[in-house]
């Protein structure tokens, strides 16, 4: 199957943070390196946390469970609805997955 090119600000999913931890942001950039078909779009960084947007829904919902068994905190994952496929007319959504540790 040959990949499609997205262009750089495209995005899926944001990938909420919370608090801010650096074994947290290193293993998400080591999963990532595992799938040269995701990448990050932006990332804001705010004072109790960061939010990364992902170019993949269905990745950031599995790093998502990932982080949840690896970290033990919470997770919580909502959509919203974007768009309607022009070919297909089915409907698209964008996640968001909010990872919060445990203090």
């Amino acid at each position: 199957m040959k990949p499609t090119i997205k262009h750089a600000q495209y995005f899926e999913a944001i990938l909420q943070l919370r608090p801010l931890n650096g074994p947290l942001v290193d293993f998400i950039l080591e999963e990532l390196k595992k799938r040269p078909d995701v990448f990050i779009s932006k990332k804001v960084e705010y004072k109790n946390g960061i939010d990364l947007y992902l170019s993949s829904n269905a990745f950031a919902k599995k790093i998502g469970q990932k982080l949840k068994k690896k970290f033990n905190g919470e997770l919580k994952i909502s959509r919203a609805l974007y768009s309607t496929n022009r070919m297909t007319s089915k409907l698209l959504y964008r996640l968001t997955v909010l990872f919060r540790m445990k203090e």
